[in-house]
């Protein structure tokens, strides 16, 4: 199985970081977030890709993250299940 719609440049996961826990990725000390996709591949991205997405609480949701033909970063969304 590959990503949403069978695209394998798309990416889907479930988020749900503390925002005590973000706080770290925020003030540099950790600054990448490693997540398992919904099929089964490890993805290590960059954690400022999240920022638009903190909230007090942290961030939670699910997301689809979307690469080039190259594997480099096109765009991060929040999609609704």
């Amino acid at each position: 199985m590959t990503g949403p719609r069978n695209d394998p440049r798309v990416v889907r996961f479930t988020l749900s970081i503390p925002g005590d826990v973000y706080l770290s990725y925020y003030e540099g000390s950790a600054r990448a977030v490693v997540v398992k996709s919904s099929d089964g591949r490890n993805i290590q991205f960059p954690a400022k890709n999240l920022r638009q997405f903190v909230t007090r609480d942290g961030i939670q949701g699910t997301f689809e993250m979307e690469f080039d033909e190259n594997n480099k970063f096109v765009n991060i969304r929040r999609v609704d299940d």
